[in-house]
């Protein structure tokens, strides 16, 4: 069974959350492309579901965005472009690691998996890479443990400092620190790519501009601006 453009039957699923799209997430991509049609599995709606405030800060790839970043993958990933495969958490919360493994190949009808080695899954994070890997070989699919990413720029101390999950590894957590002190280059270099801000208005008269600086209200923002730094151009 092959996979079409949307479905992953007969495809191989990354999975992981795939908030920024940085490097180690289009690493898990190529490593899938290179077995099978690559789509990335991610949960949705896990706010709803846990009752959390809306969040205070914006993601930092703008939904409308997100298409046009994994077409950029495709050079690395056979000249295909990964498709996003959203799952709504409420339907896979209370599933063991056997179940969730058992829904891939019965329902989805995946033909191998690949996952960093840190990856966790199944109801309050039970199972870990190695049991998925064992999981997969019994349902008769494929599984690809890789290696995270590392980053060796010397903002790794304060990042990991402040998160618990930190193994010096590229993370969404550096992206979102790079942005806030306004570090374009290391942006660029955890993202594989140029940071992207999506505005939006009804009203043009919400934006102001002169020479290359451009004002717009925060609610304009579509995903994560950085700090202001002198030399950062916005474009429209």
């Amino acid at each position: 069974m092959a996979a079409t453009d949307d479905k992953p039957a007969g495809g191989i699923v990354a999975l992981g959350k795939f908030d920024a799209l940085h490097i180690g997430h289009r690493e898990l991509a190529i490593q899938a492309s290179r077995v099978g049609a690559p789509f990335l599995l991610s949960f949705v709606g896990m706010a709803e579901v846990f009752g959390w405030e809306p969040r205070g800060m914006a993601p930092i790839v703008a939904s409308c965005d997100r298409k046009r970043v994994l077409s950029s993958w495709a050079p690395f990933c056979g000249n295909v472009t990964p498709v996003e495969l959203p799952i709504e958490f409420s339907t896979v919360r209370h599933l063991t690691p056997r179940q969730f493994v058992e829904k891939l190949y019965k329902e989805l009808g995946v033909r191998g998996v690949v996952a960093g080695e840190n990856y966790r899954f199944g109801y309050k994070a039970a199972g870990d890479s190695s049991e998925l890997a064992r999981l997969c070989e019994e349902f008769g699919m494929g599984a690809y443990i890789i290696k995270p990413v590392m980053d060796k720029n010397h903002y790794s101390r304060k990042t990991a400092s402040s998160n618990s999950k930190e193994r010096g590894q590229v993370s969404s957590t550096r992206v979102r620190y790079a942005l806030s002190v306004g570090d374009m280059n290391y942006v660029s270099e955890l993202l594989g790519r140029q940071h992207r801000l999506i505005l939006t208005a009804k009203d043009e008269e919400a934006f102001t501009s002169s020479k290359h600086r451009v004002s717009a209200p925060k609610s304009c923002m579509l995903n994560l601006p950085p700090k202001e730094v002198l030399g950062v151009e916005f474009g429209i």
